[in-house]
Parts: structure tokens; sequence; C-alpha cells
């Protein structure tokens, strides 16, 4: 079953955080730093989780993580991680909270590179998922090829986020 399929299939009338997610982030083109950054944060801990998990927690990530502030998350300490690994607000797993610290290291030295997160990833546009695997195992920590294929699909990068026949698909298409 597709996101759209599901979420359509969702009562509409009560309010839900796959819709709200489906129709104005899931697929939509990020080109701030920041913003991809934080995506990326919430892709590697729904690993092993539903989405849903996710999306509920996600103001309490993007207040964990300082709201995503790619150069405050690469300076954090012992101190840093402790306080994540305490915060019942967030995916409390020692492997998923380095990960987010070592990939904010390593894209300021993509920024540092090409100018921008942004930029390294366009860099790279287009090309097939499976290299985009490879060279995000290259580059990131904990990025297996779900993870990789849902950050890239929910920021623009890769085709597939909507149905053709689902509105935002069309809103999407409109956008670009």
């Amino acid at each position: 079953m597709s996101y759209c399929t599901f979420v359509n299939a969702l009562p509409p009338d009560q309010p839900n955080v796959h819709r709200h997610y489906h129709d104005h982030q899931y697929g939509f083109a990020l080109d701030d730093d920041n913003e991809l950054f934080g995506r990326l944060i919430l892709e590697i801990n729904q690993a092993g989780l539903s989405w849903t998990t996710i999306l509920n927690k996600q103001e309490n990530f993007r207040r964990a993580y300082h709201q995503f502030d790619i150069d405050t998350v690469a300076a954090y300490s012992d101190a840093d991680v402790a306080r994540l690994l305490q915060d019942a607000g967030i995916i409390r797993n020692r492997l998923k909270v380095n990960a987010a610290i070592e990939n904010a290291r390593s894209i300021q030295r993509l920024q540092q590179e090409f100018g921008s997160f942004h930029n390294w990833l366009a860099r790279h546009h287009p090309q097939p998922k499976e290299a985009w695997v490879k060279l995000f195992k290259k580059t990131f920590r904990f990025t297996g090829g779900e993870i990789v294929n849902e950050f890239l699909m929910s920021t623009g990068w890769l085709p597939g986020a909507h149905d053709p026949d689902c509105p935002v698909y069309q809103r999407i298409a409109g956008l670009r």
C-alpha cells in the first residue's frame, strides 16, 4: 500500500500526524541544510520503529537537537550525549545519537567542500537509489538502504513519494 493510499484511508474528520506530514512535508524539496539534516535525523531514528512514533516526537527531536542546527550538534560533548540519552521525548538510542553527531560533522565537511549539504546532493543528482545508498554509506553513519531511500524521497531527490493521482503529487510538480 502506498503512503497516499494509507493517508487517504484515515478518517477525514480526525487530525492525524500522517495526514499533515503527507500533505505538507513528504516529497517537498528542502534546500535548507539544517532542515535536510533534521530529516536525516528523523529517518535514522525511525529504523526499527513506526513512522507514527517519529512524527509524534518530531518537535521533541527539533528541540532536543537545537532546531537541527548542524554546527551546534557537531559540537556536542559527552554531556550532550548524556542529556539526549535521558530525554524521554526522543528515541534514546546511543547509536542513533552518536550517528546524528557524526553526521553533523560529516555535513560540515561537505559544506566546506561543496558550499552546502544541498549542493552536495545536487552534484550527485540524478542517480539510481543503489548509487545513493553506496554514497551515503561511505559518507554518513547509520544510513542503510531504507533510510537513504526514505530520506531522498521525503526531501524530493528521488521520485515515488506520492502516487500520480494524488493531489499533493500535482502540487509538488507545480513547484518544480
